[in-house]
């Protein structure tokens, strides 16, 4: 990046594009009715919410303006297990994006913000792989539950009333 106003321009784009990611993981966690991938999704959303911390202080400490959210997409209802290939085209967007912003991160040459976007996209790459895990019904993506733990049942559906 040669000026400050690209390095804006460029975290701006980035900040939008993860914003949509999040939103739709927000979404896809009201579809999850299994308790223990639904932590997984929560505990991938307050991740994500820092990362948008640090994408807007960048903003502010080069001087630019916070962006508005970008338009929440639809996530269809989903019904028994399909909220599984809902994770799965999780796990895939994660990748397009790690794919389509890791080269133009490497030319980033604010080394503090360099490396706070290569932060982001590694812990994108963890979150892909705990979206493949739950795509394949595998429980067990934050830790496993002590057998005296009983998790029957399915999380509420109105679990984030306050929006």
């Amino acid at each position: 990046m040669s000026t400050t106003s690209d390095l804006a321009g460029l975290i701006r784009d980035f900040l939008l594009e993860r914003t949509s990611l999040l939103m739709r993981h927000e979404d896809v966690a009201r579809q999850v009715p299994d308790y223990d991938i639904n932590n997984a999704y929560q505990y991938i959303v307050a991740r994500e919410e820092t990362h948008l911390s640090w994408l807007q202080h960048a903003l502010l400490d080069l001087g630019a303006a916070l962006p508005a959210d970008p338009a929440r997409q639809t996530v269809a209802a989903t019904k028994g297990d399909a909220w599984k290939e809902l994770a799965a085209d999780d796990a895939r967007a994660n990748a397009q994006f790690v794919e389509k912003w890791r080269a133009k991160v490497e030319d980033v040459s604010n080394a503090r913000h360099k490396g706070m976007l290569k932060v982001v996209l590694g812990e994108m790459l963890e979150h892909k792989r705990l979206f493949d895990q739950a795509a394949a019904g595998n429980k067990n993506l934050i830790g496993t539950s002590l057998a005296i733990n009983d998790h029957s049942g399915v999380v509420m559906g109105a679990r984030w009333t306050g929006q």
